[in-house]
C-alpha cells in the first residue's frame, strides 16, 4: 500500500486541515525529475509515519497547481496549521529532504503564527494607506 495520499481540488482543504504537519509534492507523469523524487519521498513517508505525505498531479489538478502558483515541478511543500512553511521547487536528495522535514518538525508554530499575523496586518496597513 501506498504511504502517500493523492489530494484534489474536492479532498484538498479537509485533508489538510485534518492534518497538522502535511508534505505534498507536486508532480506529473511526465517529468523526469519528478520520477527520480518519487522513491526519495515514499521512502520519507515510511520513515515518518506520524506526518501526511500527499501528492498533487499538476496535470489531473491544474486548478491546485495555479492556486499554490506552482510554475516548476517537482515541488515540495509542507504545510503546518494550515500554513504553509516550506515550498521549493527541485527533486530533493535524501539527505536534503530528511533536513527540510527537520527543520520544518524543529519550527515553533506561535512564532510562524505571530509572523503571518504581522504579515497580514503590514500588508492591510499598505493597502489602506493608498
Amino acid at each position: 500500500m501506498s504511504s502517500t495520499v493523492e489530494l484534489t481540488k474536492e479532498n484538498f482543504d479537509g485533508t489538510v486541515s485534518e492534518h497538522g504537519f502535511v508534505l505534498i509534492d507536486f508532480w506529473a507523469a511526465w517529468c523526469g525529475p519528478c520520477r527520480q523524487f518519487a522513491p526519495v519521498y515514499e521512502r520519507a513517508a515510511e520513515r515518518h509515519e506520524d506526518l501526511l505525505f500527499a501528492k498533487v498531479d499538476t496535470e489531473a489538478q491544474p486548478e491546485l497547481a495555479a492556486t499554490f502558483q506552482i510554475t516548476s515541478i517537482p515541488t515540495l511543500m509542507i504545510v503546518r496549521d494550515n500554513i504553509a512553511v516550506y515550498a521549493q521547487p527541485g527533486a530533493l536528495p535524501e539527505a536534503a529532504l530528511e533536513d527540510v522535514i527537520r527543520q520544518a518538525r524543529a519550527l515553533d508554530m506561535d512564532e510562524v503564527r505571530a509572523a503571518v499575523a504581522k504579515e497580514q496586518k503590514d500588508q492591510q496597513e499598505r493597502g489602506a494607506g493608498e
